[in-house]
């Protein structure tokens, strides 16, 4: 999405990569604006290069060819990275990419003391960070020992210790119960915070996010388009899913097949613009 002032948080340009070792291009010219107040979920089948973009956004990966702006200057070096950095806040898909201390307390506190806060306030501000998450009396715990979904969170709260602009979130609900998904629901939405968020739970995006792109053949569609997110019921119960769309433009009449379903069958939804 772009900002109307002309002045985007962060903006991708014409983006080119292609893995070492490999020929087909993962992206081919993608653009992506990122302006204050926006909540953007990233669609795209698995592979379609919506990671490798944000790996690029944070100066992750380099591209072939395009560039990275963070509000208006190219980030491209050691300094400017590490402004944009300081400025918006990259949860990995992997939350054993982001933890590397041997408690959750250092792990939360190490970003607040490498912003120069002292160690009593890098303490204070991860332990704040760890109650607004739900997450009291995790400080003092092993977190190569937590579960997965309990790393998803600590990871999730040393980025949010830093106090960051905004947030690109890759896959935030991966190894969540559906207890702790909901929380972070709630925290997304009390903070109002601007993000990026990658997922295939389509139902989360639905509620966490207002705009919606996709990236589909290296490219990434920036009109305004809705996942089409509804609940049917089948023998098995209810599913939730939602009907991927090529070129940002999806129709379909009532009536319609679903992978997983042998039957064609009419159906009411509802999204929003």
């Amino acid at each position: 999405m772009t900002d109307t002032t002309g002045n985007p948080l962060l903006s991708l340009d014409d983006i080119h990569f292609t893995y070492p070792g490999t020929t087909a291009p993962v992206l081919r010219g993608a653009t992506l604006h990122l302006a204050q107040g926006d909540r953007l979920g990233l669609l795209g089948h698995n592979g379609s290069g919506k990671t490798t973009l944000l790996h690029i956004a944070m100066g992750l990966l380099r591209p072939e060819s395009g560039t990275v702006h963070h509000r208006n200057a190219v980030a491209h070096d050691e300094a400017s990275l590490a402004a944009l950095r300081r400025d918006i806040g990259f949860l990995f898909q992997n939350a054993d990419d982001q933890l590397f201390c041997p408690t959750v307390l250092e792990d939360v506190a190490f970003g607040p003391l490498n912003l120069g806060l002292s160690p009593e306030q890098a303490r204070e501000r991860a332990t704040q960070t760890l109650q607004g998450l739900g997450l009291e009396g995790f400080g003092a715990r092993v977190t190569h020992r937590l579960s997965g979904g309990e790393k998803k969170m600590v990871a999730l709260a040393s980025v949010l210790s830093m106090q960051p602009t905004a947030l690109l979130l890759d896959e935030p609900t991966n190894d969540l119960d559906p207890a702790t998904r909901q929380r972070l629901i709630d925290v997304l939405n009390r903070m109002s915070a601007t993000h990026i968020i990658i997922s295939h739970d389509w139902d989360f995006l639905a509620r966490t996010c207002t705009t919606f792109l996709t990236v589909d053949d290296g490219i990434v569609c920036t009109s305004r388009h809705t996942p089409h997110v509804h609940t049917h019921i089948h023998h098995g119960g209810e599913v939730a899913h939602e009907h991927p769309s090529r070129g940002c433009c999806h129709q379909h009449d009532g009536s319609h097949h679903h992978a997983g379903h042998d039957d064609d069958h009419p159906h009411t939804s509802q999204t929003t613009e």
